[in-house]
């Protein structure tokens, strides 16, 4: 039976505060983008050897993957995952910190420096204690979640075999949330999304002369402000859903009437009925709109799409408890959502596990930036918590 307590284990992680920001800070003034993330998969893989675990290196190109085999009593050894993403954003810093990034163009905005130095302090306390848990944990160092390719590629080079995980855990630091706080929440967490690119094509001619002409930028406006009425007027009130044209690309000159304009756009949901629903009215107000316009228009969804990453209610609820035990049950939310989408949500969908939130923004502190900003800070107080509530989580996932 396992005799760590939760305030030991609190001890410990606050214990590790200066180690953790160290590391924090190391990774985020060296950023590595999506698949480049040797420095910094390096780091990891080093240290986790020193912890004692057996590693593997170059799954999904630059992930990396620590295992180690707890020796406490069980009667039913399960395998653990879990996972942590290390990879930043093409994305030009702009805040004036000590630790800013020393590669222009390149940042950690969305927290993945944290993440990477939670985990290690993860691995650490687990190591440590390995005569309280019986079983597996399976330490998976991510690359290239920004992308959403990373989950995939390492699950094409066997990360869910040898041994096949049971349950999964996961966590992200939110910057728009107060430090402190935690949320976890059954069912759909975040969105599953949809790309797609729409290609209007009509026939070019001169800027005084539209008669000639068959303006796929007139098209192209016209099925923008269409493809808003899908959430409006087709989405159940009750449901959620986000279509969004994000790019627009078409024309060189202002006298010029193109040939064709390019969009690319994204749809959100957290029910597959929903996403499938708006996937069919793009693909009906677009050819509708072009025909009526005389114009053609083609959409290609990128495929592909990425699920909505689902908690296991009963994995929740056991997060949660730990979180309510740890901050305080007035501090835990068990209905926070958000639009954005996670790769995580393809091993989420082939194991059970949860994915939480951990508050790290600080209003007094003016860290109130959102995620992907220039300006993006964290609270770093939210490192040793963080660490306490993955240890203490992990071990009770173990066990139960």
């Amino acid at each position: 039976m396992m005799s760590l307590s939760l305030s030991q284990i609190c001890a410990e992680a606050e214990a590790m505060r200066d180690s953790l920001i160290a590391v924090r800070r190391d990774l985020h003034q060296h950023p590595e983008l999506a698949f480049q993330e040797v420095r910094t998969a390096g780091i990891v893989a080093e240290r986790l050897r020193a912890l004692g675990y057996a590693v593997q290196t170059g799954i999904g190109r630059t992930g990396v993957v620590g295992l180690l085999k707890g020796t406490g009593a069980t009667d039913r050894p399960l395998t653990l995952m879990l996972r942590f993403d290390m990879d930043a954003l093409p994305i030009q810093e702009a805040v004036d910190v000590p630790f800013k990034s020393q590669y222009p163009g390149k940042m950690h905005a969305c927290g993945h420096d944290a993440h990477t130095a939670i985990g290690l302090g993860v691995a650490e306390l687990l190591a440590r204690h390995r005569d309280q848990w019986g079983g597996v944990a399976k330490f998976v160092f991510q690359p290239a979640e920004e992308v959403v390719g990373g989950a995939l590629a390492m699950i094409h080079d066997g990360v869910l075999a040898d041994p096949a995980p049971d349950r999964v855990l996961a966590m992200h630091v939110w910057a728009t949330e107060a430090v402190g706080t935690v949320g976890v929440t059954d069912g759909p967490t975040l969105a599953a999304s949809a790309t797609c690119r729409i290609a209007v094509r009509g026939r070019g001619a001169h800027g005084a002369a539209p008669h000639l002409s068959a303006d796929p930028i007139v098209a192209a406006a016209h099925i923008i402000t269409a493809l808003q009425t899908i959430v409006a007027r087709n989405v159940d009130p009750m449901a959620q859903g986000v279509v969004t044209v994000g790019c627009i690309h078409g024309g060189a000159a202002p006298n010029v009437i193109p040939d064709v304009v390019e969009l690319q756009g994204t749809l959100r949901a957290f029910e597959e009925s929903v996403m499938q629903l708006m996937r069919v009215r793009v693909q009906q107000i677009v050819a509708q709109v072009a025909a009526g316009l005389g114009v053609e228009a083609a959409v290609t969804f990128a495929e592909p799409s990425t699920p909505a990453t689902v908690n296991d209610p009963a994995l929740a609820r056991l997060v949660r408890e730990t979180a309510a035990a740890l901050v305080g049950p007035q501090r835990v939310r068990s209905d926070y959502r958000i639009m954005a989408t996670e790769d995580c949500a393809f091993f989420l969908q082939a194991v059970p596990g949860v994915y939480a939130f951990v508050g790290a923004g600080n209003r007094a502190k003016g860290m109130t930036e959102p995620h992907h900003s220039p300006r993006f800070q964290i609270d770093e107080d939210a490192l040793p918590l963080s660490a306490a509530l993955l240890t203490a989580a992990a071990l009770r996932m173990l066990a139960a």
